[in-house]
Parts: C-alpha cells; structure tokens; sequence
C-alpha cells in the first residue's frame, strides 16, 4: 500500500523558503502572487494492507518524527 503524507506549516507561521518563491516569481515577470506557503510530500511504501490499519501507523510516523507538529500540519492519503 502507497501512502503520501502531506505537511504544511501551520497558519501564522513564518514561511522564508514561500517568500522567496513568491519574490522571486515576480521577478520573473509573474503579476499578482500575493502568498505562497511551501510544504513538502512523503511517500511511503507499507506492507500493512488494512487501510486503517496503515493509516494509524502512518499518524503515528508523522507524530513521532515526520512533522513537527508544533508548527506544521500534515494530511495522509492512502493508495
């Protein structure tokens, strides 16, 4: 089973690498970019076939060590 986990700093949170996308957008002629927010993607591949199951156990990575969930959040979609 494929799982892709999704993380995003938390709102009120500063983003530098999301400001310098959005500056550096403009500065290649892109118009009218007033945020960006840059987050990243993991994906896993799990032997557990029972959706629920994985999805627990991918919470739990996400938990324990792949976000910092004091100042990001985090979505899990499975496949």
């Amino acid at each position: 089973m494929k799982a892709r986990v999704f993380i995003t700093l938390k709102s009120g949170v500063l983003d530098p690498q999301g400001e310098a996308v959005r500056h550096s957008l403009g500065t290649l002629g892109f118009q009218g970019i007033e945020a960006v927010r840059q987050g990243k993607v993991i994906e896993l591949t799990l032997s557990e076939t029972d959706p629920a199951r994985a999805e627990a156990e991918v919470r739990a990575m996400c938990e324990k060590l792949l976000a910092n969930t004091v100042i990001e959040n985090y979505a899990v979609e499975l496949a």
